[in-house]
């Protein structure tokens, strides 16, 4: 049995994405979909609105047939790690294929851009670039000196899959689906909306059960980063060493410093913080980090020690025991290791705002199983 592989948050998981699930399947029909998931913090440094085992369970009720988690310390990070270690485990997994929305939808293009990207003089030209104030995107367009537009966040993160296929060797074929919608439209009323558009209704209090299925709706819970905001401010008032923790650089722990003792919320002060350098993204991901307690050198230290099995149904299971021979990483998870250490404290920090049992779930390590 060949596998088939897709990369999501679930953030939450809506129309869009039952619609990405049933384009896999119509593309490759007997396939296994193999789905690594992220769990609690989003790679915007976003906190997730479902659980981690609740996006399993409607994965696999919508179609998933094996779903495996995306490590916190890699899918708590910029698109290019995200993407490597996202990759890296469908590569594991023996899975043959990856399927991605894309806004633009040309696969070549994409293909083109993540190759120029290897090379040193162009990588260079976009820290000029990043570093003379300009966001990531323009950086990566002026280098390439290709129209702006190209550059979406679907696409941007379609290169980093395709970087990340091409840097690992793997054979991966990336195969792209037209997105429906944009990212950054919060007004459309069509039947398939962004996640954060929803997100957006969700804090307006306004109705998005015509973008979401039933399921989902239940399952989602009123919670987001700023409920952790004192945690952070107490974090960052007391801690002298900000600037050990991952993207704490250039000694903008200084300004967090300043910054924070009059900060209300976490929008306010995020706000107070925010640059064209330091995106609201960005600044959201830091904080995560710092929150964590996330090293500096973790990207030196860790590695994809082990895959997590969240779930599976009959096929996802049939198709995990034909590869088990072949497999070349424990499928268990191993309590010494960064990956697992990290996992762990994410899992402590969301549980204070989740009313879902977190930690029962976190330590069971027992995959959910979908007949």
């Amino acid at each position: 049995m060949e596998a088939v592989g897709i990369i999501c948050e679930y953030n939450p998981l809506h129309n869009g994405h039952i619609y990405h699930i049933e384009q896999t399947k119509k593309l490759f029909p007997g396939k296994a979909i193999v789905l690594v998931l992220n769990g609690y913090f989003l790679e915007r440094g976003e906190v997730s609105i479902l659980s981690k085992e609740n996006k399993t369970k409607l994965a696999l009720i919508y179609g998933v047939d094996l779903v495996v988690e995306l490590p916190f310390i890699f899918g708590s990070q910029s698109a290019d790690i995200f993407a490597d270690a996202a990759i890296k485990i469908l590569g594991y997994l023996g899975v043959t294929s990856i399927v991605f929305g894309s806004e633009t939808n040309d696969i070549k293009t994409l293909e083109k851009v993540a190759l120029i990207q290897e090379d040193d003089k162009y990588n260079e030209q976009v820290k000029e670039l990043l570093a003379s104030g300009i966001n990531y995107p323009t950086a990566l367009a002026k280098a390439l000196n290709i129209l702006e537009n190209v550059f979406n966040p679907n696409d941007l993160l379609g290169i980093s899959y395709i970087k990340a296929i091409y840097k690992n060797k793997l054979n991966i074929k990336p195969i792209s689906i037209k997105r429906t919608n944009s990212y950054h439209d919060l007004e459309d009323n069509s039947h398939i909306i962004s996640a954060s558009n929803i997100r957006n209704r969700l804090k307006n209090n306004e109705d998005i059960s015509n973008y979401v299925p039933r399921k989902t709706l239940k399952l989602i819970e009123d919670i987001s980063l700023d409920d952790l905001f004192l945690f952070i401010k107490y974090k960052i008032l007391t801690d002298n060493e900000l600037n050990k923790y991952l993207t704490v650089d250039e000694g903008i722990e200084n300004r967090l410093k300043e910054k924070i003792v009059e900060a209300k919320s976490l929008n306010e002060f995020i706000l107070s913080i925010k640059t064209k350098r330091y995106t609201y993204n960005k600044i959201s991901r830091m904080l995560v980090h710092i929150l964590i307690g996330l090293p500096k050198e973790i990207n030196k230290l860790a590695s994809i020690e082990y895959i997590k099995i969240l779930g599976f149904n009959k096929r996802g299971r049939e198709y995990l025991h034909n590869l088990k021979e072949d497999l070349e990483i424990s499928l268990i998870p191993i309590p010494n290791t960064f990956q697992y250490k990290y996992e762990l404290i994410a899992s402590l920090v969301y549980s204070l705002i989740s009313k879902n049992n977190i930690l029962s779930y976190e330590k069971s390590n027992k995959p959910i199983f979908f007949e």
